[in-house]
């Protein structure tokens, strides 16, 4: 690869004012602010840059930010030759992740780590751009080998080594590989829509909501529950009213249940025929939603209202922060559906590694998206999964929110109820100008203009001055860990 060098890594504070609508509303969240952290890589060469971002739903983005400056260090003075060798990106992304001091700030959780999400992410931007395609078709043409160098199987290889990921992939890639692709970018990869249920919207809202997305080809539906098993009745009869018998209707409990109590809530929620409860418990409670799921399968089918056909699915991960703990939850039965997501894991590095052991344990794999700028990623991983690990879509569906998608430069394509392969370069993350103008916090013309410290106040009332980090700040010197240190 070239020997183009990466000269800086700029992180920057984007905030919306997602509670004003409700938007993103839900039992532990009544009031999200949808924000991230916006990244991007400026390289030696003018025209070329990686760009994406992190997630998050407001207060504690900019720890998030100053992370990536904390970060940096270990990037800034690297070429493209030093990362494209594979195990050069393995061991970029080992010493970001698991590296000497900063460990101790999760190990491999929190912001630290989805501040180097973001820039990891940023990286297979920049690496795809360099090629000149969309990151899936750049995964999709690696060789198994190049690929799996790229990925840290540490502290995993009891359930998937890296060559059962190689033959996993050369397995599949034997027979139809061409045609998945064909199909990706023809007719597109089943998604669901979220954007029906949030818990802030009335029945009437729902209803509305629901008629438009049936429209827009959309077969399968997320509601929010809960609040209350009353409410969350209430509400499920309006959705599946609403879908139909046959659509699939999912739920979504945002990890505010107790084990007990997720048992008895779904047992009357399964009148409903539930495809999956989503986050129904602590989502570092792996044991919790292994039994949850036992007593699920153990319910009475066909009697005391509870359908014939059930089967609900435990669904979670888009808060499990590490391949280690979804390796857990897959040798425990802890989840049937996997919902990860590529900034709450180190990355698509990261991601790549659990998509594969869920290849190796047949789980579905259907992404947690939504949120700002997931849905672009989304887009590019169910598709390279779908290439490249699992070869069906069968029972999958990826979520899909259309808040906020028109900040981007590059559109995301959604036709009948599917994800299209994107056929920008990248991932697609850049976003417009103009928005990052107006909505960069606290000093965008929005938050200068709007901002009245009524959402960011602390216990007593007392409003608290709005945080600032500016844009750029200068990458640490470490006398322990030096810039570019490898582990």
């Amino acid at each position: 690869m070239d020997k183009i060098e990466i000269l800086d890594i700029v992180a920057r504070d984007i905030r919306f004012h997602t509670s004003k609508g409700k938007h993103g509303s839900d039992a532990m969240s009544p009031d999200p602010e949808y924000s991230c952290v916006y990244v991007t890589i400026e390289t030696s060469d003018p025209k070329l840059t990686g760009a994406a971002l992190s997630f998050s739903i407001g207060r504690g983005n900019e720890i998030m930010q100053m992370a990536v400056h904390v970060l940096k260090h270990k990037v800034v003075g690297l070429t493209l030759a030093d990362i494209g060798s594979g195990t050069g990106f393995r061991d970029l992304w080992r010493s970001m992740c698991y590296g000497q001091q900063l460990k101790w700030c999760g190990p491999e959780k929190g912001p630290v780590h989805q501040a180097a999400a973001a820039i990891v992410n940023a990286l297979w931007d920049l690496w795809a751009k360099y090629e000149n395609v969309p990151v899936w078709q750049l995964v999709s043409e690696m060789t198994p080998e190049l690929l799996v160098s790229c990925l840290d199987f540490r502290q995993v290889t009891d359930l998937l080594t890296p060559s059962e990921a190689v033959q996993i992939i050369k397995d599949l890639r034997s027979s139809g590989h061409k045609e998945r692709i064909a199909e990706m970018r023809s007719s597109g990869f089943p998604a669901y829509t979220t954007a029906t249920g949030w818990l802030g919207y009335t029945d009437e809202q729902v209803r509305q909501k629901v008629i438009k997305a049936l429209g827009e080809g959309f077969d399968a539906f997320k509601m929010k529950v809960g609040v209350s098993l009353q409410d969350d009745m209430k509400r499920a009869k309006v959705m599946r009213d609403a879908i139909g018998p046959n659509r699939k209707l999912m739920m979504d409990a945002n990890a505010v249940w107790e084990v007990d109590e997720a048992i008895e809530n779904m047992r009357s929620l399964a009148q409903f025929n539930p495809y999956w409860i989503e986050e129904p418990l602590s989502p570092d409670d792996i044991l919790g939603h292994a039994r949850l799921q036992k007593a699920m399968d153990e319910y009475p089918k066909g009697t005391e209202g509870i359908p014939a056909n059930l089967d609900i699915n435990v669904a979670t991960g888009e808060q499990c922060s590490n391949r280690i703990m979804h390796k857990q939850f897959m040798q425990a039965d802890g989840y049937r559906i996997l919902q990860t997501d590529v900034v709450r894991l180190g990355g698509l590095s990261e991601y790549l590694l659990v998509g594969l052991m869920a290849a190796k344990m047949k789980i579905k794999v259907c992404l947690h998206a939504g949120g700002v700028g997931l849905c672009n990623y989304a887009a590019h991983v169910c598709i390279l999964d779908f290439i490249n690990f699992s070869g069906t879509h069968e029972g999958k569906v990826t979520e899909y929110i259309d808040h906020l998608q028109e900040h981007f430069v590059h559109d995301l394509v959604v036709k009948n109820g599917k994800y299209i392969a994107p056929n920008h370069v990248g991932f697609g993350m850049e976003m417009k100008e103009a928005s990052l103008s107006e909505f960069e916090y606290p000093h965008g013309r929005y938050w200068t203009k709007e901002y009245k410290n009524h959402f960011y106040k602390n216990i007593k009332g007392v409003h608290l001055p709005p945080p600032y980090i500016p844009s750029r700040v200068p990458a640490g010197d470490y006398s322990v860990d030096k810039p570019r240190s490898r582990l």
